[in-house]
């Protein structure tokens, strides 16, 4: 049952994400449900994907066939990579040279947080959970570039929000490993 459940939030959440690419489909539910309907529209089938990907994850990765080992080293890059994929995440909050030099900062981020978790997880759950969300990034950062979107083209002048990026990305990415990994997932990331 979880792997059911955990494929049908896999397409429902991407479902979602791949229309808004399809420009002149995602411009007749604007015109139709107008943009604040469109969006709340858009957050609920998100939102009910998402839970239908974590809860289905959650019963069916203890039952999931290994497919491969990864080697103990992994771990440590997908740690590394987790403070790029924190970083690029706030970046795409923030106006700075990181995002501009980014486009797409949260694609970058979804990006590296999937290859980081591909990288260290060998289960089946794990390869459908961060493989899914790895093409879709993909996908979508070609969407973007096909249909001419720059993304951030303008940097602030200075280095201050560069500077605040970085920093609040590492004390996201502290947070994650300290606090959300080992009391959320389950699995601690640092000290082990």
């Amino acid at each position: 049952m979880g792997f059911g459940i955990f494929i049908f939030g896999l397409a429902v959440f991407f479902a979602a994400h791949v229309f808004v690419t399809f420009r002149g489909a995602r411009g007749n539910a604007i015109a139709t449900l107008g943009l604040n309907g469109y969006r709340v529209l858009f957050a609920l089938v998100s939102i009910a994907g998402l839970a239908l990907i974590v809860w289905g994850f959650a019963h069916y990765r203890a039952q999931a066939p290994q497919i491969w080992s990864p080697p103990a080293f992994m771990r440590h890059i997908t740690i590394g990579l987790m403070l790029f994929a924190a970083i690029f995440f706030t970046a795409a909050f923030i106006p700075s040279r990181i995002k501009t030099k980014l486009k797409h900062p949260m694609l970058a981020s979804v990006k590296t947080w999937a290859l980081a978790h591909l990288l260290a997880n060998g289960d089946l759950a794990s390869i459908l959970l961060f493989g899914s969300f790895l093409a879709w990034g993909v996908y979508a950062r070609i969407a973007a570039k096909r249909r001419g979107d720059l993304g951030a083209v303008a940097a602030p002048v200075g280095w201050t929000n560069d500077i605040i990026v970085v920093v609040v990305g590492i004390v996201i990415y502290l947070a994650l490993g300290y606090a959300f990994h080992p009391m959320v997932v389950g699995v601690p990331v640092f000290g082990r």
